[in-house]
């Protein structure tokens, strides 16, 4: 007898999770629970049957949907996420229960009330994508709901999910209807929510609609790009195409970080083919940078350039030049945008050209966001006196602009930073977490904001929990060579030793001239997946006269391990003279290392003459203190 054939159907499917579960149960478990409770009853489950849809399961802290219409379960999504934001208005930021939303169209296996194969999967993978408060759908559901929403949807490029074997087209619906999705800028827009459409359409019949794209912080003078359409010089549609891709992708990638406004392509593209004046551009879309380039085919060689402009002056910040292969044009163009970007954003030149001139004006003259920039450049080439002259800068800006989301993700790395200079470690880390929770609540689409929650959850041991933020960090933004270099200082931490040392090598390729204060991630990747000569590299381009306590002892501890014990035993006495308390075991025993890191390390720190045991009036501090066997016959303190 035949076997009895599996019943299938085409379902859009909608996969919904909230985002910061667990901290909202650790923080108040009745209270959330109750919360959550509340806004499925009263709130989520109406709007679903007013959308002819059903919840096929409840899964945790998400739900699985059901809709015969992806129409229907796309605006259904949307009302729930505007119904969200509208009820928790007063809800401290905090507490607020956030949703994002994957959406696909697809064929699905039923299994009585369940349903199961990749239609479900990819839009499970989607939702994981999804940034907070987001709404991102399939391509297959795009093609059927593109122009009949009346909402804009901004393509947020191919993803490679899980266990699919195909990348999926992925499209972000703008919520607002009027700012660009989450692929085109990380700001907070509600503040705009309430402004009239016809104010709106009266600034864009004037030539305004650069006014769309522009984030709440203009204000605070945060420096604005235009990328404008690369030129072809090859001539061919095969080339135009890749300057096409070039473009795009750079707009779309820079957007990701929160330090400058992007203008959308949109309002570039009437530039394309044309000779333009930089200046004149500037002057229309109001940016203080263009960014322009070409792409040039040559037998079987691409050349690709770049070139950032200051748009008041006419002046060259940078350039750049690519000459590649042209055999994978695929391949090419993701390198070379990834390396574009990481120059520009970020730690880049855009941010340091930003620093140059915050750094000219008087200090009576600053704005709450310049004193952010000249605290950022303190701690990006740190000593003792630039940390604190940097925590006391955010602080003002801070005063001045409590919404600046950048200035408390960087006064949390200021705090963290503090710490090797001798600050108290169990008074500042404290602080640094506080700041970099505050960043997150102010901003939950800063993805620098999440990577320093990452990290201070570290530095508290809450591993799982700094994991979690740093995968958020990667999904809104992963192209990020200063997230990647944060990462790879964690990754052997998390158990990923030889992915730590990968990642460094990544981050170093995109940005070749990372800041100083990054180094510290690399070497010690390099050093705990063994690669001690990339890790003496790293530390050899440190001045020793700016090196803190942590360079000392790694330098110490990467000879050591290198067999240079002369070297070695010298770079251990010059830590010592500064930090005569150090021990092996002191350091090994310092919050943020897994058991085996702390056994390589203070193994590494002995036979580079450290001291090897920590003394017991120390020891009694510490539940669990990590021993050296020679060390563990000392008496335990009582």
């Amino acid at each position: 007898m035949a076997e009895a054939r599996a019943e299938r159907r085409l379902a859009a499917i909608v996969i919904a999770d909230i985002v910061g579960y667990s901290r909202l149960i650790d923080t108040d478990e009745s209270s959330t629970l109750a919360a959550i409770k509340s806004l499925r009853d009263g709130l989520i489950v109406p709007l679903i049957a007013e959308y002819r849809g059903r919840v096929v399961k409840y899964m945790g802290d998400g739900m699985m949907l059901e809709f015969a219409s992806v129409v229907d379960a796309a605006t259904c999504a949307v009302a729930i996420q505007k119904a969200m934001e509208a009820h928790q208005t007063n809800v401290p930021a905090a507490r607020r229960i956030i949703h994002r939303f994957g959406i696909n169209l697809g064929d699905v296996v039923v299994d009585g009330d369940d349903l199961l194969g990749d239609g479900v999967n990819v839009a499970a993978r989607l939702e994981q994508l999804c940034p907070p408060g987001g709404v991102l759908v399939s391509g297959t559901a795009y093609d059927q709901i593109k122009g009949k929403l009346g909402i804009p949807l901004d393509y947020a490029g191919e993803q490679q999910v899980k266990n699919i074997a195909e990348p999926v087209r992925t499209y972000s619906l703008r919520l607002d209807g009027l700012k660009p999705g989450w692929r085109l800028t990380t700001r907070p827009y509600r503040r705009f929510l309430p402004i009239a459409m016809a104010a709106l359409i009266l600034l864009t019949l004037a030539g305004g609609a650069w006014w769309w794209m522009k984030p709440a912080e203009q204000a605070t003078d945060k420096p604005s790009i235009a990328v404008l359409p690369f030129n072809n010089y090859g001539s061919d549609e095969a080339t135009g195409r890749l300057a096409a891709g070039i473009t795009e992708d750079i707009i779309t990638d820079l957007a990701r970080f929160p330090d400058f406004t992007v203008i959308a392509r949109n309002s570039t593209a009437v530039y394309a083919g044309k000779p333009v004046d930089v200046r004149q551009v500037g002057k229309e879309l109001n940016v203080r940078y263009v960014l322009e380039g070409s792409v040039q085919r040559q037998g079987d060689q691409l050349r690709v350039t770049a070139q950032l402009i200051d748009a008041a002056s006419g002046t060259h910040v940078w350039s750049e030049r690519w000459d590649r292969p042209a055999a994978d044009v695929f391949a090419v163009q993701t390198e070379i945008v990834r390396e574009a970007v990481n120059r520009l954003g970020g730690s880049g030149v855009i941010m340091e050209a930003e620093n140059r001139l915050a750094e000219r004006k008087r200090p009576g003259n600053l704005s709450a966001y310049e004193k952010y920039l000249l605290g950022r450049d303190r701690i990006l080439n740190p000593t003792k006196e630039r940390v604190e002259e940097a925590i006391g800068l955010f602080k003002q800006a801070l005063e001045e602009d409590p919404t600046l989301a950048r200035a408390w993700v960087d006064l949390a790395w200021a705090y963290s930073q503090s710490t090797s200079y001798g600050a108290d470690y169990a008074t500042v880390i404290p602080l640094a977490r506080a700041a970099a929770q505050r960043a997150v609540d102010v901003d939950p689409m800063d993805a620098g904001a999440h990577a320093a929650l990452g990290q201070m959850l570290a530095l508290d041991e809450d591993f799982g929990r700094a994991r979690a933020e740093f995968d958020v960090a990667f999904r809104l933004n992963p192209g990020s060579a200063d997230i990647l270099a944060i990462y790879s200082g964690w990754a052997s931490t998390f158990g990923e030793p030889e992915r730590g040392a990968e990642l460094a090598d990544q981050a170093i390729r995109m940005n070749p001239n990372y800041p100083p204060a990054q180094s510290g991630s690399f070497y010690y990747a390099y050093f705990m997946a063994g690669r001690y000569q990339d890790a003496l590299r790293i530390l050899d381009k440190q001045p020793l006269e700016n090196g803190d306590k942590y360079d000392l002892i790694m330098r110490a501890a990467t000879l050591a391990a290198l067999g240079e014990r002369e070297k070695a035993n010298a770079a251990a006495k010059d830590a010592l003279a500064r930090y005569p308390d150090l021990t092996a075991e002191g350091y090994a025993n310092e919050p943020g290392f897994n058991d085996l890191e702390r056994k390589k390390l203070a193994e590494a720190m002995r036979d580079a003459g450290f001291p090897p045991c920590m003394p017991a009036d120390k020891l009694a501090g510490i539940a669990k203190p990590f021993r050296l066997p020679e060390c563990a016959t000392q008496a335990s303190p009582l």
